[in-house]
């Protein structure tokens, strides 16, 4: 049964978290570059992995305690809300072009780029966090992708104009917002449960 209070949360603070993310800049010089529902199936397939691979590893620590998990999944959120507010703005990476336009190589560059950049990050790490919290993993994953997925299309068909009207530093401090509210509300339920 999927929950949709969990899953749109999970949604809010997984877009929140990865508009001001590199790959949402790569999406966005992939999809200058090569034709938009290319890229955008690479980048698809290889967040759709990213989501499969976190909620695994979240599921496995809802078989700790729940005071313990509460704990660990509070302070890595404000983990997480910390290096949000003190990363610094990253160059742009060179983005190799492959040698044609054919669906596979822009398909593939799209999932290679994504697969790489994408392993281990904020993102993967928050959605490890919420399907330990919630113990929803369904409900996690969905809300997860399809966030990813929106950034992704946003940031490959129209990411300089939301740029334009939207700074980042305030997306970034909305996201870094919710993740404090998340682990201080964790912390919370480990110390009062």
């Amino acid at each position: 049964m999927i929950s949709f209070s969990v899953m749109a949360l999970v949604f809010g603070v997984v877009f929140l978290a990865e508009l001001p993310d590199k790959t949402a800049l790569a999406g966005l010089v992939l999809g200058t570059r090569y034709r938009a529902s290319y890229v955008f199936v690479g980048v698809a397939a290889a967040f759709a992995l990213h989501v499969t691979l976190a909620v695994a590893a979240g599921s496995v620590l809802t078989l700790l305690p729940q005071q313990i998990v509460h704990a660990l999944t509070g302070v890595l959120f404000l983990g997480g809300a910390a290096m949000l507010l003190l990363k610094k703005d990253e160059d742009d990476e060179e983005i190799r072009k492959p040698e044609n336009q054919s669906f596979w190589k822009v398909s593939g560059a799209g999932f290679m780029l994504i697969l790489v950049a994408e392993f281990g990050d904020l993102t993967q790490i928050m959605t490890a966090n919420l399907a330990a919290r919630y113990d929803d993993p369904l409900s996690v994953g969905l809300g997860a992708v399809l966030a990813l997925w929106a950034v992704a299309g946003l940031g490959i068909v129209g990411g300089k104009a939301l740029m334009k009207r939207v700074p980042l530093k305030l997306i970034t401090q909305v996201a870094a917002l919710l993740m404090v509210g998340l682990g201080v509300w964790s912390l919370w339920e480990a110390i009062a449960g």
